[in-house]
């Protein structure tokens, strides 16, 4: 396994580098298409969400991996490399699995708990199958961490610890009280239809909104939304769709709105809210009614919201940088310990499992060249003994392969349990070596084994693993570092500094 991550989050860099930094759907597959072109990764996946992007890959030379994943993420960011180094972080091996499944529990997101990064990781992955750029390694990791994830939520309390970030930002309006009593009866605009809109949509209705307006580029999406909201079997709030061109009327009318859409510019600017600040005015004061505040929550990177909207009189702005200060002071529940145990455990596991099939494709080459040897000697003693009866030859024939499987029937298990463990790596080599393998015969039945669309089946395979790299003198593209005792920079992790990060 030679498995890296070099990324960034909001534990690692301000929320204008974060905003900088984000990728689109388009640039997302760009990079992973960039990836594999380049010489260090044959497999890659991208995990791009509102507070974090990471690039996972694996590689056949750890510097070089270093280097050319980071130089990709300032490629395809609005970030130049310079200013993106400091906020970078690398784990490889065990520590990057580590890393993956705490994410997948939700222990390293902005609000501790949350289960909405599990469907951020199902489509990461769906991303990289489409593209073809991820093989049995991304597959195997991914898929386990939506497993891990899971695992934590249902044996665990961390939902009680956890909540989507459209709750928490709906609490800072609430200013500690109840929610839903805050909401109850407010009008809400919607500005998106994707997955987080949907969900801001939803969590609306739930705490009692009046009325909710979804506002898309895509009138027929935001018609969709709009239907499921409304429906009898749905949250049976009032509901309707406008386009984008509606949204400064709606803000007029609107107490609430939640923005999370993928454009890459700003969606409602200062002005736009100054001027809709300006029509409820004068609304109000028609009605004979006091000045009614607005309440907008802006959950899109990067923003869609101008921050210069947190100058504007009569409104509230919460955006993922208030977010991540109000985050910092929530409580965090005992059960994180737990969860914490199980993603240890789960590390264990998975690294076993990858060690396990590391030596199979040796021991599946050393019985068929076992196999081979038999029916050689069996069409040996064809020729000095021809006249042997049928008989006679099957029952040989059968002796034989009993000796055979006897003889590495005991060696082939123990092996394999010894692969299992940590540093079983060079097992399969040793068993290569004893019995003179060909690499070629191994390598056939990796590739075999993985599958036709596996993208390491053009990979070279005589590259060594990250798994031999002992110490770590150089990152090139994380400079800076200081190095620790053991020559690993301490924002640089695998499995032998696990307890530092």
């Amino acid at each position: 396994m030679t498995l890296l991550v070099v990324g960034l989050s909001h534990r690692s860099a301000p929320v204008s580098v974060l905003e900088r930094a984000a990728l689109s759907r388009d640039s997302q597959g760009k990079l992973l298409q960039d990836t594999l072109a380049a010489e260090p990764a044959v497999e890659a996946a991208v995990l791009a969400t509102c507070n974090r992007v990471e690039l996972y890959a694996d590689v056949d030379k750890f510097h070089a991996g270093v280097a050319e994943l980071s130089t990709l993420l300032a490629q395809h960011s609005d970030v130049g490399l310079d200013e993106l180094t400091p906020h970078l972080y690398v784990h490889y091996e065990d520590r990057a699995v580590h890393h993956l499944f705490s994410v997948a529990c939700g222990l390293d997101s902005m609000v501790v708990g949350e289960g909405q990064i599990l469907a951020q990781i199902k489509d990461a992955l769906a991303v990289s199958q489409d593209l073809h750029t991820a093989g049995r390694l991304i597959n195997d990791l991914f898929q386990q961490s939506l497993r891990v994830g899971k695992r934590a939520h249902s044996e665990t309390g961390i939902d009680r610890a956890g909540q989507s970030l459209v709750t928490f930002g709906l609490q800072q309006f609430a200013a500690g009280g109840d929610t839903a009593a805050w909401a109850r009866g407010k009008r809400a605009l919607v500005i998106g239809a994707g997955s987080m809109s949907s969900l801001a949509a939803a969590t609306l209705a739930r705490t009692g909104v009046s009325e909710i307006v979804v506002a898309n580029r895509t009138l027929e999406r935001a018609e969709r939304l709009a239907a499921i909201l409304s429906e009898p079997g749905g949250t049976g709030v009032s509901a309707r769709a406008v386009r984008m061109d509606r949204v400064a009327a709606e803000l007029t009318r609107a107490d609430i709105v939640v923005s999370c859409t993928g454009a890459s510019g700003l969606v409602l600017t200062g002005q736009d809210v100054a001027d809709a600040v300006a029509g409820r005015a004068m609304e109000d004061a028609v009605a004979g009614e006091p000045a009614s505040p607005l309440a907008l929550l802006d959950l899109a990177m990067p923003r869609d919201i101008d921050a210069a909207v947190h100058g504007v009189a009569g409104v509230r702005l919460v955006d993922i940088e208030s977010l991540a200060g109000a985050s910092a002071d929530a409580p965090m529940a005992a059960d994180v310990d737990q969860v914490r145990a199980i993603v240890s455990a789960e590390v264990d596991a998975f690294g076993a499992a990858q060690r396990a099939a590391h030596v199979a494709p040796t021991v599946v080459a050393l019985r068929t060249m076992a196999a081979d040897v038999v029916a050689g000697e069996i069409a040996r003693l064809d020729g000095r003994l021809p006249a042997l009866g049928e008989k006679e030859r099957a029952e040989i024939t059968q002796t034989v392969k009993r000796v055979v499987d006897k003889l590495l029937h005991a060696p082939t298990v123990r092996i394999k349990q010894l692969a299992a463990e940590p540093g079983g790596a060079g097992y399969a080599d040793a068993l290569r070596t004893l019995f003179d393998l060909d690499p070629e015969a191994v390598a056939s039945v990796s590739r075999a084994d993985r599958g036709d669309n596996d993208p390491r089946n053009d990979a070279r395979s005589d590259v060594p693993s990250v798994a031999h790299v002992t110490q770590v003198t150089n990152v090139p593209g994380i400079t800076g570092v200081p190095q620790d005792a053991d020559g690993v920079p301490p924002n640089v992790t695998n499995g032998r500094n696990r307890g530092r990060a």
